[in-house]
């Protein structure tokens, strides 16, 4: 026996039912495939049909979440759905609204960016917090792009003089002295994901200019050696790859009306197998200390393509 539910869309307008349809209704494919059951549009009404009960029911309460979302001017994915159903199986739905009620900031093309899940607004409210925090998770979480933005938006409001982006400059194994050009043009590959994110919340002129001006830095880690970094927002990435000896350099350059962020993935480690990582050494040693916030992120915030989540998942398995 089939079960049946409607939900009225008599408050939705054209853009934002197509918000909700997504492109050639793939949305509704999504659901549909998902849950088992068939969206047929019909007099103003989404008519929800299928054979178990509490898939159905399942399905009405994440088409709702996505509404409301859509009232909150959230332009919605295909992530952003999938997301929402993994909230709805566990009953979490209600964390979208605390997902939507404060934007991190504006970037360039004018859009709000507010965290996608709940692990990145447990990140960006650890920032907002803390002095340091670390944030420790596998490719696509958000980690180096959202900490980037928070950056922006603190110099924008004159909270830090400058911000200062560095990465370890080791990377499946390369090594920068056999990497043609200057030094710019050796570490530039590895600062490419900084850039990126710089180039959304600023724009290409923008983010040059205030690179011009020092409002901005970009170097590789070894730079930071002898400084004492004040009034700054810096943010290591790809902290795995750093050394004991390098984290604790870096960690100890911190001074007066400073905020670190130090990003990375234990599971991504390009050292050699005989060089221990700064990263897991630094958790383990400061994982008592209550200023400095440690953040986990899983699978479960991975904003990439879906495919991306289980692709993670099976590899976490097998290790």
């Amino acid at each position: 026996m089939d079960h049946n539910t409607a939900i009225s869309l008599n408050e939705l307008s054209m853009e934002e039912l197509s918000n909700l349809f997504g492109v050639n209704d793939h949305h509704l494919a999504i659901l549909e495939k998902n849950y088992n059951v068939n969206c047929l549009i019909r007099s103003s009404q989404l008519l929800i049909s299928g054979s178990e009960a509490s898939l159905v029911d399942e399905c009405k309460r994440a088409v709702l979440a996505a509404i409301r979302l859509i009232k909150e001017n959230q332009q919605l994915s295909e992530r952003d759905f999938y997301y929402i159903i993994r909230l709805v199986a566990a009953k979490q739905e209600k964390r979208l609204e605390a997902l939507t009620s404060s934007p991190i900031a504006r970037n360039f093309a004018g859009k709000l960016i507010y965290p996608k899940t709940w692990g990145q607004k447990i990140f960006i409210d650890a920032i907002s917090r803390n002095d340091i925090t670390f944030a420790i998770g596998p490719a696509g979480t958000g980690k180096t792009y959202l900490a980037v933005v928070y950056a922006v938006a603190c110099l924008k409001n004159q909270e830090f003089k400058k911000i200062i982006l560095t990465r370890p400059a080791v990377e499946a194994g390369e090594n920068l002295g056999f990497l043609p050009g200057d030094l710019k043009e050796k570490v530039d590959p590895y600062l490419r994901p900084l850039y990126d994110a710089l180039h959304d919340m600023l724009g290409v002129e923008q983010t040059t200019k205030m690179l011009e001006k020092g409002q901005i830095e970009i170097a590789p880690l070894a730079y930071m050696r002898g400084r004492t970094l004040d009034n700054a927002f810096v943010i290591l990435d790809e902290a795995q790859n750093t050394l004991p000896s390098q984290m604790k350099m870096f960690l100890t350059r911190m001074g007066f009306k400073s905020k670190i962020i130090v990003t990375g993935d234990v599971t991504q480690i390009d050292l050699r197998r005989d060089q221990k990582s700064g990263l897991i050494q630094a958790v383990n040693l400061l994982k008592s200390i209550d200023e400095i916030a440690f953040i986990e992120m899983t699978t479960a915030d991975v904003v990439r393509h879906p495919l991306v989540a289980k692709i993670l998942e099976k590899y976490e398995a097998k290790e």
